[in-house]
């Protein structure tokens, strides 16, 4: 937890320095552990959400990206635990609820991989039910969260302070599972919730009616 602390005091300072952040936390402050369903266009985008919550996201990652031992021991460093997407990933799903039943928050793409344009669930694209089953499991809610811009930052001299590059981040409200429904319907209910919350924040972002003043300045 230290190196993820100093890691995240770091990345702050670059960010300050380098990119033009809107962060909208929402209700991410929210104690006793979440799960955060987070849009996916960028592969930067765990680091990026992760910086800049208030709390440390504890992040659901591929497992193909453990191939390397330094990519393993980068992982072990910040918390994450892999999931293999192939077939049903039974230990991924027991590892998420019982962090967010200790009270940890859960990071997760619900969209299964990096979709942008159509595919996004910002667009026309959908979601799959796994953080709905966390949610149900450990009893802990669902707080959508939209990335926009972290697919400009991976671009040659993106990170320039003489011209720098926009980010937006954004959560919304928490979001629990139906009481009254059987199991499978309720998850079905609360995904629809969950893609219908994203696509509400990104609206906001792109009229403007999320007030400049609702948006918190990094340290």
């Amino acid at each position: 937890m230290l190196l993820q602390h100093l890691a995240r005091a770091f990345a702050r300072r670059v960010f300050k320095r380098n990119i033009r952040v809107r962060f909208h936390p929402g209700s991410s402050n929210l104690r006793g552990g979440y799960i955060l369903a987070c849009t996916h266009a960028s592969h930067l985008d765990p680091f990026l959400a992760g910086v800049l919550l208030p709390h440390i996201v504890l992040w659901m990652a591929r497992i193909e990206f453990y191939k390397t031992w330094w990519s393993r021991l980068l992982l072990d460093w910040v918390g994450a635990f892999p999931v293999n997407r192939q077939g049903i990933p039974v230990s991924a799903i027991k590892t998420a609820i019982r962090l967010a039943k200790e009270g940890h928050v859960v990071g997760m793409f619900p969209e299964g991989e990096i979709k942008r344009d159509a595919d996004s669930v910002l667009r026309r694209g959908s979601i799959k039910h796994g953080v709905c089953l966390i949610s149900q499991r450990s009893n802990r809610p669902v707080i959508p969260c939209v990335v926009l811009g972290a697919e400009s930052l991976l671009r040659p001299l993106a990170w320039r302070p003489s011209k720098p590059c926009r980010l937006w981040v954004i959560c919304g409200e928490p979001i629990h599972p139906p009481a009254g429904l059987p199991r499978r319907e309720a998850r079905r209910v609360m995904g629809a919730q969950i893609e219908q919350a994203m696509r509400d924040l990104y609206r906001q972002l792109r009229s403007g009616k999320t007030e400049h003043s609702d948006f918190r300045s990094i340290a």
